[in-house]
């Protein structure tokens, strides 16, 4: 393993965790008071999936690739629907706790907090923000077995750090937010699942 193969997988690394990134920082706005026992868990569970994707994408290379080569023309699809479904759960909780903040008393409700983040919509938000992933195995189809795992390990580890410092950053303004920040994170994954769609598209 050189240097220029570190930097590589880094720099490939940075790329993958950006949508990841942008969904740690609306979970951070969405829950501002997030343990960091959390917030490891959320950051480790990004970095396994941005681990997985590119194995299972080099290992289809080596046994299925024309079938492979077939579903990746649905990764963008599958992201839109999974964040835009997400994206407008968080968004419609936070419109209704605005408006039931605005008017506590009415019909003798109590009003609520905003939904903290359960783990299957942790698992899907995994899947959604790392399927495009699945491409890179084309990009490391020369590697052997031990390279590719070294390189995703290289890429798990870059999304960790990278999604830690978008919990701490979303959290930090999901404090001076309040009620809005649910509504902002909503939108976030909203547009990440088009701006996945738009670039996977096109």
């Amino acid at each position: 393993m050189n240097v220029v193969f570190v930097l590589n997988s880094i720099a490939l690394g940075i790329g993958l965790a950006m949508d990841a990134f942008s969904v740690s920082i609306a979970n951070g706005l969405n829950e501002p008071h997030m343990v960091g026992r959390k917030m490891c868990g959320i950051a480790g569970t990004y970095a396994g999936y941005q681990f997985a994707m590119p194995m299972i994408g080099w290992f289809c290379v080596h046994t299925i690739a024309e079938q492979f080569e077939a579903f990746r023309k649905f990764i963008p699809w599958i992201a839109l629907i999974l964040l835009a479904w997400i994206g407008g759960k968080m968004l419609m909780e936070g419109i209704r706790s605005v408006r039931e903040r605005k008017s506590p008393e009415e019909n003798g409700k109590k009003v609520e907090a905003a939904a903290c983040l359960g783990f299957g919509t942790l698992m899907i938000q995994g899947v959604a923000t790392s399927i495009d992933a699945l491409s890179v195995g084309f990009t490391i189809a020369d590697y052997g077995a031990w390279m590719a795992t070294a390189c995703s390990l290289l890429v798990a580890v870059t999304t960790f750090v990278i999604c830690m410092s978008g919990l701490l950053f979303g959290k930090k303004f999901g404090e001076r937010l309040a009620d809005k920040a649910t509504i902002c994170g909503g939108l976030i994954l909203i547009a990440i699942g088009l701006e996945i769609f738009i670039k996977g598209v096109l």
